[in-house]
């Protein structure tokens, strides 16, 4: 047997292994209830007011309450709206760079979530009620999981010899990732993990953004990622859901990991999701804005104009593909067909928006490690207008150096 027919032999057995894996997935799928709604929606957040002894913009935060007295005042005002309004405490959180007391609590009854939080919103010594809001992450699923993926479409190698992204830290919050992966040992600094208690296993999205920012280089296997010498916070706020269903995330993972990156001094935040408009949310990222850190975001290209956060002011909304005329503008970067790493160990090819916007991020790390001024320096300044990506003209004019290799692809 000749060694293109076996190879070809063998591609193929891999391709029937995975449409029967894929079968047997589906069949589970058919077997599983069916849920009309999510977890999410039959809660609603609860903003307590903090003290003003409470509030201090540079004190620390480690997830804990005040003093003892604060934190049984706020139980008993959190317990007390929750027994008159037909509700059920199930979390507080306290986020003093924000003067407030986040509590989570469940709707007994067939009230909405919107209603409900309307009617606590009056209340005194709430600052404000919303619903828990579910985020989803924007990836189509992978073509195929192939080791001989095609190459990677940004040519790393010649931007690596003008910078790595070292000195910069990344904040990557997703679902979990495979810190064992040959492409992904030792390359994440820092792992948390924000999200409702789960298996403890490795996740498919985190995972794939996590190879395209920060993926080993030069080591033999895989992938290169874009900016490899970063520092990586490994933020866990999203989790997959069964039978194949798709990676979520809600307000409160989301705030927690948010408020973990801000104050852990990351330079660039990836939020690989889109979602509904959320107040809490949106005033982390202005806090980590005004903090100079550049927050990268994916853009739901069949409904862009509400993908939130991706048109906060001041976040780089990224796009895997032109959107049609009249939408808002955004930044577009490789996001189809895109090779990258896999749990246990493999190798995938993904699609989505999720995955433009992972570039994005490595790419930002890329031109804040040259920019002199990258620390405080507006989106616009680090990436230009709006548009398709020219990664070699960018880097290539923050570094002052000629690109013509890198447009050549040596």
């Amino acid at each position: 047997m000749s060694r293109g027919f076996a190879l070809l032999a063998a591609m193929l057995l891999a391709i029937g292994g995975a449409l029967t894996a894929g079968a047997a997935e589906a069949a589970e799928a058919a077997k599983a209830p069916a849920q009309t709604e999510t977890v999410a929606m039959r809660r609603v957040m609860v903003m307590l007011r903090l003290g003003a002894e409470h509030y201090r913009a540079g004190g620390d935060y480690g997830g804990a309450y005040g003093d003892a007295m604060g934190e049984k005042a706020r139980l008993r005002l959190a317990r007390r709206i929750a027994r008159e309004h037909g509700l059920r405490v199930i979390e507080a959180w306290p986020m003093p760079k924000l003067g407030i007391d986040c509590v989570v609590m469940e709707i007994r009854d067939g009230r909405s979530s919107a209603s409900v939080a309307a009617e606590l919103t009056k209340l005194p010594g709430v600052s404000w009620s919303q619903p828990l809001n579910e985020f989803r992450m924007q990836s189509a699923a992978p073509a195929y999981n192939d080791r001989l993926a095609a190459a990677q479409p940004w040519r790393l190698a010649s931007l690596h010899k003008l910078t790595t992204g070292k000195g910069e830290t990344i904040a990557i919050i997703d679902s979990r990732i495979d810190t064992s992966h040959p492409d992904l040992a030792g390359q994440i600094a820092t792992l948390r993990d924000f999200a409702a208690p789960g298996r403890a296993v490795p996740e498919r999205h985190g995972t794939g953004v996590a190879g395209i920012i920060g993926a080993r280089a030069g080591n033999g296997v895989g992938i290169a990622g874009v900016a490899p010498g970063a520092r990586i916070l490994g933020l866990r706020a999203c989790w997959e859901q069964p039978y194949g269903g798709p990676t979520v995330c809600d307000t409160l993972s989301l705030a927690k990991a948010l408020m973990f990156a801000i104050e852990n001094r990351a330079g660039v935040i990836n939020l690989s999701l889109t979602g509904p408009q959320d107040r809490l949310l949106e005033g982390l990222i202005g806090l980590g804005l005004a903090r100079g850190a550049t927050i990268v975001a994916a853009v739901d290209g069949d409904n862009p104009r509400n993908s939130f956060p991706a048109f906060v002011a001041g976040v780089v909304p990224v796009s895997a593909a032109r959107l049609s005329v009249g939408e808002p503008p955004v930044y577009i970067a490789p996001g189809l067909d895109v090779p990258t790493t896999e749990p246990e160990g493999k190798w995938s090819v993904v699609s989505g928006s999720s995955f433009a916007a992972a570039h994005v991020s490595g790419l930002a790390a890329l031109l804040r490690q040259l920019s002199r001024s990258g620390r405080s320096a507006a989106p616009g300044l680090l990436l230009g207008p709006r548009g398709e990506i020219d990664v070699c003209t960018l880097v290539g004019r923050t570094a002052r150096r000629d690109v013509a290799a890198c447009e050549m692809g040596r």
